[in-house]
């Protein structure tokens, strides 16, 4: 299992978790960093920190198999993540998930294919992972879990269309998503999508 930096609450104080995911290039620290904007002053947050600071090699948009070893390496890492934290007595609903770019894509595909009833979902500029989405890798009812997708039109890495037909799969599946394209962007987090993650999904 790959090493998870901690912050926030303490387990035995906290009474939500989020599970916060880097992107290509980044760290645990830098994605926790992004907390102190969140309202999330009552949460355990977690980091897990990828050896190399990338989840996977090639972009997210190759076949699948291109990105083995390091893609299945990765989703397990989320789930063993997750079953760490039930093991602190929490239960799924009150664990949330955030990821940024690479991170946000790791984030959409490990909570599509364990699908549940989740505090809150949060990607970044990311989308489901493979050349094509392919509904047999997803299973599970998100049960209304609430998940907001933010991109760029363009975004170097993440084109739109990827980012539709990833809302469109996780709607089948019972989440209740919201995604915003913003014009011009960059690939970054922008300080409309804190605003609006605050209001959607930290909102309490």
């Amino acid at each position: 299992m790959e090493e998870i930096i901690k912050a926030g609450k303490n387990f035995d104080q906290a009474e939500k978790v989020l599970i916060m995911i880097h992107g290509r290039g980044g760290t645990a620290q830098d994605i926790l960093s992004l907390a102190e904007h969140l309202h999330v002053a009552d949460y355990a947050l977690l980091a897990p920190q990828v050896s190399g600071n990338t989840w996977y090699p090639h972009s997210f948009l190759a076949p699948r198999t291109d990105n083995e070893p390091a893609l299945s390496k990765a989703l397990t890492t989320l789930k063993d993540t997750v079953l760490y934290v039930e093991k602190q007595g929490f239960s799924k609903e009150q664990i949330y998930f955030l990821g940024f770019s690479q991170g946000a894509c790791l984030t959409l595909d490990f909570v599509a294919a364990n699908a549940a009833r989740y505090g809150g979902v949060v990607a970044f500029t990311g989308g489901l992972i493979g050349d094509r989405v392919d509904h047999r890798n997803y299973q599970g009812n998100f049960d209304g879990t609430p998940v907001f997708i933010g991109s760029s039109d363009p975004d170097m890495h993440v084109p739109v269309s990827r980012v539709k037909e990833s809302t469109i799969l996780l709607e089948e599946m019972g989440a209740e998503v919201t995604e915003i394209i913003y014009q011009n962007m960059g690939h970054t987090i922008s300080h409309a999508e804190i605003a609006q993650v605050n209001k959607l999904i930290f909102k309490d």
